[in-house]
């Protein structure tokens, strides 16, 4: 699948990848930072952005995407960073491509699988939001703010509903819509939740490629089993956490973020 992607800068190439309901366009600030000494790709994966749509949205899929994408551009070694899914999905691709990744920075997301048992919270999230975007009347839509208002009724942080109405675009017509394949990442949720212990590894198995994993303080999702969970795929990993953020690290502290 040919991705559409953002490419900016010279140096040593760094491929940044979003997570669930984002785009390149979320990481643009800190991907026009970074151009500053490295060249940096960002890309929008399937069913997000503006990249193809299509029924299929497994770490499978997103791992021969990225390996198409870094052929494609000749990209051999390159660091990747991704968020969420992205980060996850950057993972995958380490585990079976090792020798083509020079480092990974993983922002906020476990190498372990999320289940209702051990992520409560952050699964029953997804469900939420994908329920509440596909209910929004789209075809009777004049505006942002009317689907700010049908999301409030499930979503109630703003800031969210911010980050998902920027999947609203308007097209040839005037007409809005979201550029997410939403009915394909609902049927697909419960891939996106697997982790790499999902994978048939050898047993002892650890990456030797240099890792950084940077949480946010007030996020959920790396938490005391997913240190463990970390240590126990990553040769010596380091753990960063920003203080004050949430799971959207990079839009809460960008400052600290980019000096970890």
């Amino acid at each position: 699948m040919e991705l559409f992607y953002r490419r900016m800068g010279k140096g040593k190439p760094l491929v940044i990848l979003h997570g669930l309901y984002g785009s390149s366009d979320n990481w643009y600030s800190a991907g026009r930072q970074l151009s500053d000494f490295r060249e940096v790709f960002l890309v929008d994966w399937r069913n997000h952005g503006q990249s193809p749509h299509h029924p299929v949205h497994t770490y499978a899929a997103l791992r021969d995407d990225l390996h198409e994408f870094l052929v494609q551009h000749s990209l051999f070694k390159p660091d990747l960073l991704g968020h969420s899914m992205g980060g996850r999905a950057a993972m995958f691709f380490a585990a079976m491509h090792p020798r083509l990744v020079e480092k990974l920075i993983v922002v906020d997301i476990s190498p372990c699988s999320y289940k209702a048992e051990n992520h409560p919270n952050e699964t029953l999230q997804h469900a939420n939001i994908l329920q509440a975007m596909q209910s929004v009347d789209i075809a009777h839509l004049s505006s942002r703010k009317e689907a700010d208002d049908q999301l409030a009724s499930t979503i109630q942080s703003p800031v969210i509903r911010q980050f998902l109405l920027k999947n609203l675009k308007k097209d040839r017509r005037n007409r809005l819509s979201w550029c997410l394949n939403l009915p394909a990442l609902e049927k697909n949720l419960s891939e996106i939740y697997l982790g790499i212990d999902a994978l048939p590894l050898p047993e002892g198995f650890r990456m030797d490629i240099p890792a950084l994993f940077i949480r946010g303080q007030l996020s959920g999702y790396i938490g005391k089993n997913d240190v463990e969970c970390i240590n126990r795929y990553f040769r010596d990993p380091a753990i960063v956490t920003i203080p004050g953020a949430t799971h959207w690290v990079h839009a809460d502290q960008p400052v600290l973020f980019l000096e970890a």
